[in-house]
């Protein structure tokens, strides 16, 4: 067997129908109090493939509670990359996650990420919490996007995915150790040129 890697992740926020911009479907959301809450279980199930693959992709699962369509929703599947390279300019790195989910015998895509870069400014936190999300009709992320917002891990929510997080298959507290290295290595490259340091 492998040694591999699963936490649960819980991330929630305002969201709305008829929006595509995620910013704008979150303001739109405070203002008519609609929230989408993101319950997903990752699983990364071998961690030496995982590190060495440039995506660093995983699995995902999870269940969706979104009260326009319906709450408690499964997501069977979904896709889920950490660090892998940002699309658009080149800069910086993504944390996407991705699930698909039925609701009123309709199929929808929840596709978001997390946009990791080095702006100016203490932005560490906010990057790595944040998730910029779209709703999809269909079966994946090139269907009409029907509904946007913004999805938070809060601290509470951290705490709660650090009690969940353990190895899988042949994993043993070095897998653990593995996984710390390589998601603080990552952060510490993509943040500490600001203070003019990063691994050598």
């Amino acid at each position: 067997m492998t040694a591999g890697i699963a936490f649960e992740e819980t991330m929630q926020g305002c969201f709305a129908l008829g929006e595509t911009d995620p910013v704008s479907g979150a303001e739109a959301g405070r203002r008519t109090g609609t929230r989408l809450a993101m319950h997903a279980e990752v699983f990364i199930d071998d961690l030496s493939r995982f590190v060495a693959d440039p995506d660093h992709p995983g699995e995902l699962t999870g269940r969706i509670d979104f009260a326009p369509l319906g709450v408690d929703l499964a997501a069977p599947s979904g896709v889920f990359k950490l660090f892998s390279p940002a699309q658009a300019d080149g800069a910086g790195r993504r944390m996407v996650y991705e699930l698909g989910f039925t609701a009123g015998g309709s199929a929808y895509y929840l596709a978001g990420e997390k946009r990791v870069r080095n702006d100016p400014g203490p932005d560490l936190w906010r990057d790595t919490t944040t998730l910029y999300t779209r709703l999809h009709r269909g079966e994946d992320a090139g269907g009409e996007v029907i509904g946007a917002g913004i999805l938070e891990l809060g601290v509470p929510q951290l705490m709660a995915l650090l009690s969940t997080l353990h190895t899988t298959g042949d994993g043993d507290v070095r897998t653990l150790a593995t996984f710390g290295g390589f998601f603080f290595g990552e952060l510490w490259d993509l943040y500490a040129p600001l203070a003019g340091g990063g691994r050598s």
